[in-house]
């Protein structure tokens, strides 16, 4: 693809703003600033701090504003002014995409948004979060959504122009050295004492929708196994301290490890990854599950299907002993795994790659952003 900055012209400047960011969309946007900036076009993230201290935007090329996640008047302010002389604005997730369009006010900019997940909340929350859906989806001039589900909710939600977004999953940045990457199955096993015994895998916020609390139900189901399989769950957030309690009350074979920066090298030493709530509609953990061939059960909510396929143990959501009862025959049946991570390969490779995803963003920002000839 052509330079975005020809002789004459100056290069097209785009603002990709992040709230609390997800791991999914906060890699998301790492990736598309490296691809955006390749190809000659200046970007600025607006972003927390401490998302930039995670994923080095600035190393991508950007210019990093540290723009608070809250919508009070000071970030804000700082959005618009970061805004100021941008072509064109692009937010990621529902609260940055508010925020965004508080910023840009009656402004002319194109706001691009892409929706990675549906917005969780309960009572007179979930009432507020579809007014903001529909504020945001009026003011987009294209909502991206990660899903069909998404791209549907948007246009009902009073969209204009609403596609479905390719998403190519980044290669892992791994922040420890080439030795640690390349640890060896059995020492990570050993370091989350999995010896002799399966090792499941889950990671993802400690959140509600996140399906936690199927996930200590169904581990009742398989205790009675020999050996009894051992449940590494990594991430943090508010559940931690309801969920370390049953584990210590209940004797539950489930490890909490919190915050990891080796999760695709815990993933790759598993036995299985396990996905028990519909919290993400573009599953980081499935995507990289079925590209290590660790194959994967999954409660069928949100994109799951959508973006699997056949290659995982699907099983209705909600239930406990259905999930545990997947996890028991997939861990006695070798035939069935082997067919599983082999499934998983295929499927993994009709996903869109980065350098898609960098093309498809690209191409609506020139439909928004070139001048169009006289008739």
């Amino acid at each position: 693809m052509s330079s975005h900055s020809p002789h004459g012209q100056s290069p097209l400047r785009t603002v990709q703003v992040l709230g609390g960011g997800n791991a999914g969309s906060s890699a998301h946007v790492r990736s598309l600033t490296s691809g955006l900036v390749a190809r000659g076009v200046r970007v600025t993230v607006c972003a927390p701090a401490e998302a930039d201290r995670l994923y080095d935007f600035a190393g991508a090329g950007a210019e990093h504003v540290h723009v608070p996640r809250s919508s009070d008047p000071g970030s804000v302010a700082a959005l618009r002014a970061a805004c100021t002389d941008a072509d064109l604005v692009h937010a990621h997730g529902l609260h940055a995409s508010f925020r965004a369009v508080l910023a840009l006010g009656g402004r002319r900019t194109p706001l691009v948004v892409t929706w990675h997940n549906r917005a969780h909340a309960e009572g007179a929350r979930a009432h507020l979060l579809r007014l903001l859906e529909r504020r945001v989806a009026k003011a987009a001039a294209v909502v991206l959504g990660t899903t069909s589900d998404l791209v549907d909710r948007a246009r009902r939600t009073g969209a204009r122009d609403a596609r479905l977004a390719a998403v190519g999953l980044p290669a892992p940045r791994h922040t420890e050295g080439p030795e640690d990457a390349e640890r060896p199955h059995s020492k990570v096993r050993a370091e989350l004492g999995a010896i002799g015994r399966p090792l499941l895998m889950a990671v993802g916020s400690l959140d509600r929708h996140r399906g936690y609390e199927l996930l200590l139900d169904a581990s009742h189901l398989w205790c009675r196994l020999d050996p009894v399989p051992l449940v590494v769950i990594a991430g943090e957030g508010p559940q931690r301290a309801a969920l370390q309690r049953r584990i210590e009350d209940e004797e539950l074979p489930v490890r909490l490890v919190g915050l990891r920066d080796d999760v695709p090298a815990l993933l790759a030493a598993a036995d299985l990854a396990l996905l028990p709530g519909g919290g993400e509609s573009r599953s980081v953990l499935a995507q990289e599950a079925l590209h290590a061939r660790v194959p994967l059960v999954a409660a069928l909510a949100g994109g799951i299907r959508e973006l699997v396929g056949d290659a995982a143990e699907l099983v209705p959501p909600d239930d406990p002993r259905a999930f545990a009862e997947a996890v028991v025959r997939l861990l006695d049946d070798p035939g069935r795994y082997e067919r599983l991570r082999d499934a998983g390969t295929r499927q993994a490779a009709t996903w869109p790659t980065e350098d898609e995803t960098v093309a498809q963003v690209l191409s609506v920002y020139d439909e928004l952003t070139q001048p169009r000839p006289m008739i």
